[in-house]
């Protein structure tokens, strides 16, 4: 898949792919809102992969909408809409099956990013996330999902924050950059109303010795992304 990304400013990175894969591995149906679309990876990957999918982008930054349109053209991939409004202000005419992000989650203290388009893509004064855990959980249909990835550090936090608001974890899977390192990320899929037991997916391991592990390697090769330069 050929996604145009600006120049300057946020690009993804492997923590959306693994997001992407994380997220394949439940086959999601049904109506399905990427909120901080970015440049549209996480949501078109998703609906390249499972056509069936009733897929809608959202992000607050006007510049990430218009590439996130002409990348759902340049991909022929049917989207269904695309908004360009705060996540927290939104209004929505119907629930969804399930929510998808990569939020911003540089921590309280971390360095702030001059530009503007940086810091909303990565502070998570940006989109705070208490505030997005209480809207997700109006947002989402009785039993829908939330799926997204986080700062492992913060996992007591993002852990209190979704149950305080009716949505209980019922997979994780932490990531670590090399299996002697701590998990720098970790990935949740949390339901709304749900009583079901947690289920601790083993680790996954960014590389193995100097070289990008098995495993990581093979989701990189599904997901088959190639950035191109975006011209206004």
């Amino acid at each position: 898949m050929n996604l145009f990304q600006p120049k300057q400013g946020y690009r993804y990175n492997s923590d959306t792919l693994l997001l992407y894969d994380f997220i394949s591995s439940f086959a999601p149906k049904g109506e399905l809102l990427d909120v901080g679309c970015g440049c549209g990876i996480l949501g078109l990957l998703l609906k390249r992969d499972f056509l069936h999918l009733h897929v809608s982008l959202l992000d607050i930054q006007f510049l990430n909408c218009e590439i996130a349109k002409a990348n759902a053209k340049a991909n022929l991939l049917a989207i269904e809409n695309i908004t360009c409004k705060d996540f927290l202000e939104a209004i929505f005419e119907h629930k969804w099956d399930m929510i998808v992000s990569n939020p911003p989650f540089y921590h309280k203290g971390g360095v702030k990013n001059e530009d503007n388009a940086l810091f909303l893509s990565r502070h998570s004064s940006a989109l705070p996330f208490d505030a997005f855990a209480k809207k997700v959980s109006k947002t989402l249909s009785n039993r829908g999902y939330f799926c997204f990835c986080y700062d492992a550090k913060q996992i007591d936090h993002v852990m209190a924050s979704l149950l305080g608001n009716g949505l209980n974890v019922e997979d994780l899977c932490f990531v670590y950059p090399k299996e002697e390192k701590e998990a720098s990320l970790v990935l949740v899929r949390a339901r709304k109303n749900s009583k079901t037991l947690c289920k601790i997916h083993p680790p996954l391991f960014i590389y193995t010795g100097e070289h990008i592990s098995v495993r990581v390697k093979a989701i990189f090769e599904q997901s088959a992304t190639k950035s191109c330069e975006w011209n206004t």
